[in-house]
């Protein structure tokens, strides 16, 4: 029998580099690239991803943690609104066990974690010719200055969740 396939939304960078980290994982069966908004003051559009995965492969603590790992996840900054760090769920009972991973990851990080969880209202998908970024320019200095060092990091934390990365 197959896995039950589950999304869920994360924000925390450039979509760019949020696409490129998920598609690096085992499990992940396919990242949407674009915008995500919420409710109330979370309303405005985010660069994020929605994360398509089996659960038999890849469990959400894992997807959380690889997420807190690979963005400035406890680090506010001014581009926060368009940066949202952010976990966007499509049900009460992911929003609370997204609430409840996210503490228990606390104690491996400096500061605060500001990585918020909000319910999931919209998608607003980038344009084709920026999907896939990092598959289709590897090299290009963007890729190499900003998506392959936490590619790095998931190569050295998180190794048996790592697929082999194949470039278009």
């Amino acid at each position: 029998m197959d896995a039950r396939i589950i999304k869920i939304g994360f924000g925390g960078g450039c979509h760019w580099c949020t696409e490129a980290v998920f598609q690096a994982l085992h499990g992940v069966i396919k990242v949407e690239q674009g915008w995500i908004a919420s409710f109330d003051a979370h309303s405005a559009f985010s660069e994020a991803v929605i994360v398509h995965y089996k659960e038999d492969d890849i469990s959400l603590t894992t997807l959380i943690e690889v997420h807190l790992h690979t963005h400035k996840s406890s680090s506010k900054h001014s581009m926060r609104k368009k940066y949202r760090s952010a976990v966007y769920t499509f049900s009460g009972s992911q929003e609370e066990q997204a609430k409840s991973i996210i503490s228990s990851f606390q104690p491996e990080f400096d500061h605060k974690l500001i990585t918020e969880v909000h319910p999931f209202k919209l998608f607003r998908p980038s344009p084709e010719a920026i999907q896939n970024y990092y598959k289709k320019n590897p090299s290009k200095p963007f890729c190499t200055k900003y998506i392959d060092p936490k590619l790095s990091v998931i190569a050295d934390q998180f190794q048996d969740q790592l697929k082999r990365i194949r470039h278009v």
